[in-house]
Formats: structure tokens, C-alpha cells, sequence
């Protein structure tokens, strides 16, 4: 029984280390990225890309009301994985200390600058009784100095740099696909094809573009764009991945 009790202890508590020196909430607040939808960064030779599988739950839901990427700064854009209320609380975080660096220093905050403040504040709630750890990882890219960067954060407050990731539900499959696939000469509109082909990996019937979102932030203009779905139905049908409409009209009617 005593032992039971100090299990659930360190269980329980965000600031107490079990013997083994693990932190359990830290790993359940991993466990809640894995329950999220999928999202995808790429690292090409002229920009990022970022994908995201917005999951729309019903045809009755408008799809601009899911938001997993977020513009931060005009050269910086962020997509999410995990419990969404937590994504925005960081995201406007990280808009506020994109704009507090505008002011001070008369000058666009560097990608991975951003990126370690975000992490300071996601590894305070990793030593403060009371608090949770934020459910949800981050990734967070854009251009600093003229070159593409791309970061991942992890609930913990670990900031890491990637060529290319995917995180969120169906993580293995596309990361394998990834590492597979990747280049690091890839260019910007054929990195926005990988991402997307490396999302049809965990769906079998095709994608759609109201299901997915695409933004982009171009190396020589250092600007953050979000397509349009005119512009993602271009790439799904250009890389073969667009869903059968006539099939998705029969799974709903079996439904």
C-alpha cells in the first residue's frame, strides 16, 4: 500500500521526480500531442513549409474555425499538435515576444530566439506546484539571416532544430516516410508536395483540402503565406493525392 501511495505521489505532482527521474505529467502531456492531429514541417532549400491535418469532425463544422497554423511574426509561422486551447495560449505568447523585440530592438526576432523563449516559459510549468505542463508541441518555422529554420517543442521545454518532422497522431508512419523521401536541396514548392504526400501516408482514401491547411514562408521575401484551398487542391491533384469524391459520397451514405 505505501508503495502504491508514492507511486501515485510522483504521479500526481509535476515538481516531484519519481526514483527513476521521470516526470509523469511531462509524459502524459506527450502522450496528449500524440492524441492530436497530425502536423508536418519541412525544411527546404528556399523557405518552410508547414502542413496540418485540421481533422474537421462534421460537414456542419466551418473549417476556418480550426486553426493549427498560426502567423507569429510576418517571417515566422506556427503549426500545433495537441490540445488546441493550450496551442493558443503559446502562440500568443509568442506574438507578444515577436512585437516586444520589434519595439526594443527596431528589428524581427530571430526564428531561434523565439523558439527558446517559448521553451523558458513551456519549462516553468514543469517546476511549479499547481500548474500543468502545456499538451501540446509546437513547430515553429520561418527565416532568420536569409535561411530557412525549423523548430520543434516539446512539453517539456526542449527545444530542437529539424530538416523535417511530423508530429501528432500517425507521427511514426510519416517520419519514416520523411526520412525516406527528403532532400536537403528540396525546393520550396516540391517540399510543399512531400509534406502533403507524407500526410496521405495515414490517409488511405485521399485528402481534401478543406481538411488540411498549407502556409509557406518563402525565403526571399521572408513573408508568411497561408494557400488558399484553390492552391492545395492544385498540389493534391498534381501529387495524385486528392480524395475520390464519389467514394467519400458512398462512406457517408453507408454511415
Amino acid at each position: 500500500m505505501q508503495g502504491q501511495a508514492q507511486q501515485q505521489a510522483y504521479d500526481r505532482g509535476i515538481t516531484i521526480f519519481s526514483p527513476d527521474g521521470r516526470l509523469y505529467q511531462v509524459e502524459y502531456a506527450r502522450e496528449a500531442v500524440k492524441r492530436g492531429s497530425a502536423s508536418i514541417g519541412i525544411r527546404a532549400d528556399d523557405g518552410v513549409v508547414l502542413v496540418v491535418d485540421k481533422r474537421i469532425r462534421s460537414p456542419l463544422m466551418e473549417e476556418t474555425s480550426v486553426e493549427k497554423i498560426h502567423k507569429a511574426d510576418d517571417h515566422i509561422g506556427i503549426a500545433s499538435a495537441g490540445h488546441v486551447a493550450d496551442a493558443r495560449q503559446l502562440i500568443d505568447f509568442a506574438r507578444r515576444d515577436s512585437q516586444v523585440n520589434r519595439v526594443r530592438y527596431d528589428e524581427p526576432i530571430g526564428v531561434e530566439n523565439l523558439t527558446k523563449d517559448i521553451t523558458d516559459h513551456i519549462q516553468q510549468y514543469t517546476q511549479v506546484g499547481g500548474a500543468r505542463p502545456f499538451g501540446v508541441a509546437l513547430l515553429i518555422g520561418g527565416i532568420e539571416d536569409g535561411e530557412p529554420r525549423l523548430y520543434e517543442t516539446d512539453p517539456s521545454g526542449t527545444p530542437n532544430e529539424w530538416k523535417a518532422l511530423a508530429i501528432g497522431s500517425g507521427r511514426d508512419d510519416i517520419q519514416q516516410y520523411l526520412e525516406d523521401e527528403y532532400s536537403e536541396d528540396v525546393a520550396l514548392e516540391d517540399a510543399v508536395g512531400l509534406a502533403l504526400a507524407g500526410l496521405g501516408q495515414v490517409h488511405d482514401d485521399g485528402l481534401t483540402p478543406e481538411g488540411i491547411g498549407v502556409a509557406t514562408v518563402d525565403a526571399e521575401s521572408g513573408s508568411f503565406i497561408e494557400l488558399t484551398d484553390d492552391e492545395i487542391e492544385e498540389y493534391l491533384v498534381d501529387n495524385d493525392l486528392l480524395a475520390d469524391e464519389d467514394e467519400e459520397s458512398d462512406d457517408e451514405q453507408s454511415e
